[in-house]
């Protein structure tokens, strides 16, 4: 065999010849040749296809690492996470030439790895397809943070089958499958596959390419993932300053309790409940809901808006001081987000109440001193007394009720607050509560400040009067018409004193006894004026006769039946409760009255 031959070979290997042409040639010049030649060129066309064999490794390896160059570069260009796992799955059906390829991503606290992308896929059921870890090759993957493949998957007893991922793969029509897993450090987040509707079986080669693949997923689709992040960070923050500067605009400009709590629900897309510190209602939209103490107190100590069944509370607080609660329904979960939000708004909310605050103190305080002087020094000058009401929208020269306030359970301060709304004036003076009010019905008040503080409240009223001078007077009043109630054991009602019958003559300066008596008895007195009857003669003898019937009509000259009759037609002008004993009392007062007067 001469050096022609080898040069052949050589000039076949320059020109990339396949495997078969150099074996082509091997035979062709083995003919003819002796023992020793034949076994020198057999030696000689071996080497040649160990060369050939290297030169399709490296070129293969070249490819590869070329391909995975260009992955590296296409995902680092990519911002969007959705937009990086389509091109992970898409590079990986294309490098490894194979009929399908997905992804999919662990979810640890539901203890499963499910389907996120695929491609060239064509069932719906595979492509929806979750896999409790250590089920199935992916969960097998997922749960040994090492790569698998399988020629031939339902033959395969590696790993867990279960009937409803071997349902899906068939109904995907696969046969081969390779996964390796998505790791981070020593965190496995997910598996990345290809598959073959065929029996085929993956080379190491591929193995390791797909899991460099892999490596290079792992970190794009961290990088993704941080930077949308990163803007949905910015993009809340940017939203969050947004809403404080719109609601901080609106507080400044003077708005309301209500416009302030519809602008925060608005926001945050539920309802809006604002308590002040005491628990009491200044604002809601929406749901009205109290919120609970325990929830708040949790609030004001975390300094964060905590859950609470399905509402949130946020504790309204200037500095360590607690000033109120805001209660958010109607959203029972929030996002991280939102509940910044929502705590901005408790901020914002505690600038409102410190400028009211601010605001309340200063007004009551000028109100305070124009009642202390109202009240104590109503004659040293009443013109400007008068001119310091006009100017605090109160007009002194008009007719008004004087009522004062009590409650045991509760501040004066706070009792001031709850009947603020109530009255024209409030302000409180020789340590009570009182009121100035131009048509007053007290026992509907007491029900309503009760309600409001949360614990009875009585009231003693007086009036109408008309300038500083009577108010005085009239405020005088209302104090013994305040004490009669406590003394009688009323707490919690309100009456003025021509309400608490003879009891309220005798505390009277002025006592209008025949004012009393026509109170007492007017529907009786009418009845009789109208009709010509004698109800009145029948009740002064009813009672006279202790209550007989019997006696009442011996002494009135008529039937039972129509002393019967009458004392009907009583109560019907009276009311039922004519012959209970308080009532009772009061009626033969009246009599008595009558009586002496006539």
């Amino acid at each position: 065999m001469g050096v022609r031959a080898y040069w052949e070979l050589l000039e076949l290997l320059a020109d990339g010849a396949d495997g078969t042409e150099l074996a082509k040639l091997a035979a062709t010049r083995a003919s003819g040749l002796t023992p020793d030649e034949a076994a020198h060129w057999e030696a000689a066309t071996e080497a040649a296809l160990r060369v050939r064999r290297t030169l399709v490794e490296h070129q293969r390896r070249e490819a590869e690492l070329s391909a995975l160059v260009d992955t590296a570069n296409d995902l680092a260009r990519l911002r969007d996470p959705e937009a990086v796992l389509q091109q992970i799955v898409h590079r990986v059906r294309m490098l490894l030439g194979v009929d399908v390829s997905y992804l999919s991503l662990n979810d640890l606290a539901g203890g499963q790895t499910f389907m996120r992308v695929t491609e060239g896929s064509a069932s719906a059921l595979f492509q929806q397809l979750s896999l409790g870890i250590g089920e199935g090759l992916g969960g097998l993957v997922a749960q040994t943070a090492r790569p698998y493949a399988t020629p031939d998957y339902f033959a395969d007893s590696r790993f867990k089958h279960t009937r409803a991922i071997d349902t899906a793969v068939r109904d995907e029509g696969l046969v081969s499958i390779i996964g390796v897993p998505l790791t981070l450090g020593r965190r496995v987040i997910g598996v990345l596959y290809a598959a073959d509707r065929a029996l085929r079986t993956f080379s190491p080669e591929e193995v390791a390419l797909l899991s460099s693949l892999a490596d290079h997923a792992a970190i794009s689709i961290d990088n993704a993932q941080l930077l949308a992040e990163t803007r949905r960070a910015n993009s809340s923050i940017r939203r969050a300053e947004k809403v404080h500067d719109q609601l901080t605009a609106l507080v400044l400009r003077g708005a309301d309790f209500q416009s302030v709590a519809a602008a925060v629900a608005q926001v945050l897309d539920g309802g809006i409940v604002l308590h002040d510190v005491a628990g009491v209602e200044l604002a809601c939209v929406g749901k009205s809901v109290a919120p609970p103490a325990d929830a708040v107190a949790r609030a004001q100590a975390g300094g964060h808006a905590v859950s609470n069944g399905d509402i949130w509370v946020c504790a309204v607080l200037a500095g360590p001081e607690l000033l109120g609660s805001l209660v958010l329904t109607g959203r029972p979960e929030l996002s991280d987000e939102d509940r910044r939000l929502f705590e901005r708004a408790g901020l914002v909310t505690a600038l409102l109440l410190l400028l009211r605050r601010s605001v309340a103190q200063a007004e009551e305080q000028v109100r305070g001193e124009l009642l202390t002087d109202l009240l104590t020094a109503p004659d040293r000058n009443p013109a400007a007394l008068i001119a310091r009401g006009r100017r605090l929208g109160v007009n002194l020269a008009a007719a008004h009720h004087v009522l004062i306030a009590h409650a045991d359970g509760v501040s004066r301060a706070r009792l001031a607050a709850a009947a603020s709304g109530h009255a024209a004036l409030v302000g409180v003076h020789a340590e009570e509560v009182v009121l100035l009010i131009a048509d007053a019905d007290p026992d509907k008040l007491a029900q309503a400040l009760s309600a409001a503080v949360g614990c009875p409240v009585t009231v003693g009223a007086a009036g109408p009067a008309t300038g500083p001078a009577e108010l005085a007077v009239a405020y005088a009043e209302a104090g013994r018409c305040l004490r009669a109630l406590r003394t009688l054991g009323r707490d919690g009602t309100g009456a003025s004193l021509s309400g608490l019958g003879f009891v309220g003559v005798l505390l009277g300066d002025r006592a209008d006894v025949a004012g009393f008596a026509h109170r007492t008895l007017g529907p009786v007195l009418d009845y009789d004026d109208h009709r010509g009857t004698e109800l009145i003669r029948t009740l002064r003898t009813y009672f006279s006769c202790g209550a007989s019937l019997t006696e009442t009509k011996d002494v009135l000259h008529v039937h039972v039946n129509t002393v019967v009759q009458r004392l009907d037609r009583i109560a019907t002008l009276l009311g039922p409760d004519w012959n209970a004993p308080e009532r009772a009392l009061e009626i033969q007062l009246a009599l008595r009255v009558l009586t002496i007067s006539s």
